[in-house]
């Protein structure tokens, strides 16, 4: 999927792999070959389906206010740390500091947020792709600088491409079809595919953010040469609209405008990044950051927890309605959140151990204890949009999953997936039960309290890893219900740092996962999900799946050449993820839960697909500060 910037203006992005150069030579085509022979026409933007909404020469989104001041701060809570501004090592190497990809460097395109997956040139004036998507070619924009000063060149974009390969094997995979980049006219870089027929190929490539070449091949203030490959505090260059003004590592990064920001008028970016300055301030604790917002030391925080947005905001400024709460629907995505197991582990290898793991957790209870109702069980991995499956397989999905008889579950064809439902101690009762009933025949057993392995003898124990302390509030509970039929669960918070290193090494038995889902799915279903992603370190597939059928699956989502077949292609990927009970899936909520102090200013339509939009098309509202007050 096209990853959109967002409110947040978040850049995710991939790398790539070696492949066909004559594929290269036969697309790489010169402006003046490009007219001989009729090649595909320059273009304003890509939609991945469709034509885009705005036509060429538009004067700016319709979201935002095109005037809007350029004054004030804004502020931001971040829990956590940070060791390193150094984007082409973040996925591998230490904690980026967070700002750095959505401030300091631009992308080829941007995303409009009231489009599904449509993208419009920023660094890139125009863009080029044959009908088979085989290759694609950007053309620079003229005026596009670095802070420096200086032009971006083909042989920036080359450079970022190449580093970002070479340094990262999660861009190394996700852009594993791109085989080669290549200066072919002035201001013009093309890359050549290893596949044709990926219709997203061209738009991801978009999403190169481009790094400076003679920034990150020069030496620093000590003389020492630069190692892109390598962590960094020293503050790097870059192209976005905003610089690092102040740092202290692990406590707060500072970000200002950059006054002659050679984007600031695109069409593509007007009445955006309206802010003087933003600022990140870090905790260690979510109590205490909790706590800084309502001392007005943050000013915007999206409230994560059901049990703090019913009961944490009665303080004085809400009352005063300085402090503004608000909710916001969620239309740009689906999601799958889950206890999700280490597949690599022998213990969660046989289907039923895992489905027995999900009769053993008690959603009902704890949405009503903890959560206050305000959740839903997820019940896909699409859960969210018209992506989700549902009943039995027909149609188009159906003959698409028919050649898979005998490679999936047989549920598949024959029973719609459904979490077990408890909420009363008498389903609580029947569902561990079943549980017991799948645990014996996998070749456990009862001995005394413990659940033990007939053949071993080993005990029935696992650990479920995380990195703050609410995991307590639902792993406990889960914890007791597993300990019911002899199950021992031992919870463990470590730091963000040590949480995302166990990660990155597959070191965990359970933890909680995101899948963040677009309403176009494509290429990253390898990284979340494909064999060939099990066990590459940082991969996305924490769940170490390696199923030929889902494979196959995600080149049918990858190479769909319709929306018909978009959607019955991930319908028929999500029915077999979810025959498989790969996860325990949890809960997730349709709406955007924000709160803020009463300072900022918003057009009035905010757009469709962007949640609060915070605070990419926001501003400092100067009568809404004499009300509120200047920050703290």
């Amino acid at each position: 999927m096209p990853i959109h910037r967002g409110p947040t203006r978040r850049v995710v992005i991939g790398g790539a792999a070696a492949g066909s150069v004559a594929l290269f030579r036969s697309a790489g085509l010169g402006l003046a070959r490009a007219a001989e022979t009729g090649a595909p026409p320059w273009r304003h933007g890509l939609a991945l389906l469709g034509e885009p909404k705005y036509p060429p020469g538009f004067p700016h989104f319709d979201y935002v206010r095109p005037d809007a001041p350029k004054a004030g701060i804004v502020r931001f809570g971040v829990q956590g740390t940070f060791d390193n501004f150094n984007l082409f090592t973040s996925q591998i190497r230490g904690e980026l500091a967070a700002g750095v990809a959505n401030n300091l460097h631009d992308t080829l395109m941007t995303n409009a947020e009231d489009e599904v997956a449509t993208g419009y040139g920023l660094i890139a004036e125009a863009v080029s792709h044959p009908d088979d998507h085989s290759w694609v070619s950007y053309r620079l924009n003229p005026a596009a600088r670095f802070q420096d000063g200086r032009p971006i060149t083909p042989a920036d974009v080359i450079f970022s491409f190449e580093t970002l390969k070479a340094s990262n094997p999660f861009y190394a995979f996700y852009y594993q079809n791109v085989v080669k980049a290549e200066e072919t006219a002035e201001r013009v870089v093309t890359f050549a595919f290893s596949e044709k027929g990926n219709r997203e190929l061209p738009q991801i490539v978009g999403q190169i953010p481009v790094l400076p070449k003679h920034w990150w091949t020069g030496t620093g203030p000590d003389g020492a040469q630069r190692d892109p490959s390598r962590t960094t505090l020293e503050p790097p260059l870059g192209s976005g609209p905003y610089r690092i003004k102040a740092f202290e590592p692990g406590r707060f990064c500072i970000y200002e405008l950059v006054e002659n920001f050679w984007a600031r008028d695109l069409p593509v970016l007007r009445g955006q990044n309206n802010f003087k300055e933003i600022r990140y301030e870090y905790f260690r604790d979510g109590t205490v950051l909790l706590e800084a917002f309502k001392g007005d030391q943050v000013d915007f925080r999206t409230e994560n927890i059901a049990r703090q947005w019913v009961t944490a905001y009665d303080f004085p400024a809400v009352a005063e309605k300085r402090v503004v709460r608000e909710e916001f629907p969620i239309r740009n995505s689906g999601v799958m959140q889950a206890f999700c197991l280490n597949l690599r582990r022998p213990l969660f290898a046989d289907a039923r151990v895992r489905r027995a793991l999900n009769l053993a957790f008690d959603f009902e209870e704890i949405n009503k204890t903890l959560f206050y109702g305000l959740y839903e069980r997820i019940d896909s991995f699409f859960y969210g949009t018209e992506l989700a499956s549902s009943g039995l397989p027909q149609g188009l999905e159906l003959q698409m999953l028919e050649p898979l008889r005998g490679k999936v579950p047989a549920a598949v064809f024959t029973t719609p997936y459904k979490n077990p439902v408890a909420g009363s101690p008498e389903a609580m009762r029947a569902n561990l039960r079943e549980a017991l009933r799948l645990l014996t025949e996998a070749g456990f057993e009862l001995r005394g309290r413990k659940l033990v392995s007939k053949a071993s003898g080993e005990p029935f124990t696992f650990e479920i890893l995380g990195y703050d302390q609410s995991l307590e509030r639902y792993g406990l509970p889960y914890r007791q219900s597993l300990s019911l039929i002899g199950i021992t669960a031992e919870l463990r918070v470590v730091d963000a740092a040590q949480y995302q290193n166990r990660l990155r090494a597959f070191d965990f038995d359970v933890t909680t996962k995101v899948w963040p889902q677009s309403l176009s799915p494509g290429n990253e279903q390898r990284d979340f999900f494909g064999s060939k992603a099990a066990e590459r370190a940082g991969s996305q597939n924490l769940a170490g799946i390696r199923d030929p059928a889902v494979d196959a699956l995600i080149e049918k989502v990858v190479f769909a050449a319709s929306r018909e077949e978009l959607v019955a292609a991930t319908h028929a990927l999500d029915r077999v993820l979810l025959a498989n009970d790969y996860v325990v899936p949890q809960w997730a909520s349709r709406v955007q839960r924000t709160a803020r102090w009463d300072r900022f200013g918003r057009p009035d339509r905010l757009p469709e697909f962007g949640g609060a939009a915070f605070p990419t098309v926001w501003w400092w509202d100067e009568a809404r500060v004499a009300k509120t007050g200047m920050p703290r």
